[in-house]
């Protein structure tokens, strides 16, 4: 996993712009998850689903006004891949996955992780943690 203000799966290769921070804002700006999964053999041809949350330092989901309301802010989706050919039995499979997302106004001066989950069990490492700059000091 990896914070980035930008990215893209072009023939099953992360194409990144601006990687790697750890530290945004204060004001929202848009930013992407980029997302490189290693499948065991064995689960190749079965649909996974993943679901990234984004959660506040105390493990708690990120609230977002919508228009219906007040909502976690999550992002999920499926994958499934196949084991292909002339690989060694048993190698790992790639998925990548890029996630981009749109300005999300997060408080100032806070702690905040993407936690990342695969057919509803979360990973050892995958969480993403980062940090919002604190807001500019207002001249009196």
């Amino acid at each position: 996993m990896l914070l980035c203000d930008a990215a893209q799966v072009s023939d099953g290769k992360l194409y990144i712009l601006g990687g790697g921070w750890s530290m945004t804002g204060p004001d929202p700006v848009p930013s992407a998850v980029a997302l490189k999964i290693d499948v065991d053999w064995h689960e190749a041809e079965k649909p996974h689903h993943w679901e990234l949350f984004l959660e506040d330092a105390d493990g708690r989901p990120v609230m977002m006004e919508t228009p219906d309301g007040s909502q976690p802010v999550e992002v999920r989706g499926e994958f499934t891949v196949s084991q292909p050919q002339g690989i060694p039995e048993g190698s790992p499979i790639d998925v990548a996955l890029a996630v981009n997302l749109g300005p999300i106004p997060l408080a100032p001066g806070t702690r905040f992780a993407w936690r990342l989950t695969i057919d509803g069990e979360s990973l050892p490492n995958a969480s993403l943690g980062f940090t919002t700059r604190p807001a500019p000091q207002v001249a009196e």
